[in-house]
């Protein structure tokens, strides 16, 4: 910045200190801030990188965008949404609803916008976090990192296609100035996102080549319009819409037994067969699409349009991965290729080398993407040793392949402000997860992967880290979780004591 006559002028930054710093306003960030009020802070912060809040909601508008869980379990417990229009929401519902929620909780006045965080670094002769963001600088009491697993595109190095003359963007940063109709489309990926959007734009491109690297398990969506009828009576009686959750539950529940024991799943991929089968008529393309590993190895994937889409004169399936783009040429590894003007990458995102954890430091400045050195780890998904007074949301091994993201932020969000509680009547001033606990949790998980789906399904999955290591995935069921996170457990850390500063002693001695 310069003054008018051209000499430099320095920039004020205020700091402000507060008890709570939250980064992101996605559904993680917003629950967090409403518990953390419900355990009696006051002045928390939610730090926003953007200009609205909602998270992947947010990010996420692709034409088909739309959540693959049911509806009734894919909200808060406390801020049931009774309005629901479709069995499975769209995104635009899941983002109103996010936006909903924040205003009614009073949240949405605690977000500071166009704020990303640059740097979160522990200061321990203070206990307190210092964060410096794009605009002001921050102390805090606890940071809690709400940025999410599902944010960050992955952006593949392929060959060529820096070069590449026509559009090209991934789904999560949809160009909907771009226009589709009469373009020959390339889609590279054929993931979560790749199977909704290639149905919504199917009819209106003149080509449509996708790029296949591994087949994907497709179920039936068991979708349909939800009747206002139906809307008013879960309105009017919030028991019949709690029933209506558990019963949900408690048949992603009975699913997630096979993620455990897959040979129960046997009857499930059954299922994704026989709709593969009725589907799809040809031989050739039958075969491309057919998984070779167990299902639910890899993310579970729900449509009623995907299949039939990919069987119109229109589309082709090059059941490879891109070897490179030379020109406007879209090349296969396995030589196939198709001249395209778009490229649309559905590549999923980073979450396992999430961006937050380069930009968090220890006490001696070792960010903890070093600390983790590719296998991110954290005590009940949660807290990570050497980093005091921090919380991570959705995080290392918590992961499952048939449940709510909601119903693993809640029984987090649960923990979180028991310590929150636990710590300010104890007089803590620090609270730091031992090492050996931390580890001990870690082993044991590592322990129970192994016969699950997860680990024994025979493909190559997001669960597993740049290491070879599973660090995504929770191997018991969610109700485990709930249970396992129900009460805060002072014991598993060392604390600092405000009455003797600097002074270590074990919670509970």
């Amino acid at each position: 910045m310069s003054r008018p006559d051209g000499t430099a002028a320095t920039v004020t930054r205020e700091t402000h200190a507060v008890e709570a710093l939250i980064i992101g306003s996605g559904l993680s960030g917003i629950g967090a801030a409403v518990k953390l009020r419900e355990a009696g802070l006051r002045d928390v912060v939610l730090l926003e990188k953007a200009d609205e809040p909602g998270g992947t909601w947010r990010d996420n508008t692709y034409p088909g965008c739309a959540c693959d869980v049911p509806s009734a379990l894919y909200s808060y417990s406390f801020a049931p949404n009774p309005g629901w229009t479709r069995a499975f929401a769209a995104q635009p519902e899941i983002r109103a609803y996010l936006h909903r929620t924040a205003a009614t909780y009073g949240i949405t006045p605690l977000i500071r916008f166009g704020t990303e965080v640059l740097r979160a670094q522990w200061h321990a002769d203070e206990s307190r976090w210092y964060v410096e963001t794009s605009r002001d600088r921050y102390t805090a009491r606890f940071l809690v990192s709400a940025a999410g697993p599902w944010h960050e595109p992955l952006i593949p190095e392929i060959p060529g296609l820096a070069d590449f003359s026509g559009e090209v963007f991934h789904s999560s940063r949809w160009r909907h100035d771009h226009e589709l109709a009469g373009a020959r489309v390339a889609v590279v990926g054929s993931g979560a996102s790749a199977v909704q959007f290639v149905p919504a734009i199917q009819p209106r491109v003149a080509r449509l080549d996708v790029f296949q690297r591994t087949a994907q398990w497709v179920l039936p969506k068991p979708d349909h319009h939800v009747p206002g009828a139906e809307r008013r009576l879960l309105r009017r009686f919030p028991a019949a819409q709690r029933a209506l959750r558990s019963a949900e539950y408690a048949a992603m529940e009975a699913l997630g037994l096979g993620f455990r024991h897959p040979a129960l799943l046997r009857a499930v991929q059954k299922v994704g067969t026989l709709h593969l089968t009725a589907t799809v008529k040809d031989p050739r393309l039958r075969r491309a699409l057919t998984p070779d590993y167990t299902l639910g190895c890899k993310r579970l994937l729900l449509s009623n349009t995907y299949y039939p889409a990919l069987t119109r004169p229109n589309v082709t399936v090059h059941a490879t991965a891109v070897e490179a783009v030379r020109g406007n040429r879209v090349v296969g590894a396995d030589g196939t290729g198709a001249d395209v003007d778009t490229i649309i990458l559905g590549t999923g995102f980073h979450i396992l080398d999430m961006p937050i954890a380069q930009r968090v430091f220890d006490a001696d400045g070792v960010c903890l993407d070093e600390h983790w050195k590719g296998s991110p780890d954290a005590y009940l998904g949660t807290t990570v040793s050497g980093f005091p007074n921090a919380f991570i949301l959705l995080g290392p091994h918590l992961g499952t392949g048939h449940s709510s993201a909601f119903m693993v932020l809640e029984a987090q969000l649960e923990y979180l402000a028991g310590a929150v509680r636990h710590f300010r009547s104890a007089g803590w001033a620090a609270m730091d997860v031992r090492p050996e606990v931390q580890a001990a949790f870690s082993a044991e998980v590592q322990q129970a992967l192994p016969p699950t789906v997860y680990n024994s399904g025979g493909c190559s999955s997001y669960y597993l880290d740049g290491n070879g290591r599973n660090s995504f995935s929770w191997p018991w069921s969610t109700g485990r979780m709930r249970r396992r996170l129900a009460g805060f457990d002072p014991e598993a850390y060392d604390v600092t004591l405000t009455t003797g500063v600097g002074r270590r002693a074990p919670a509970g001695r």
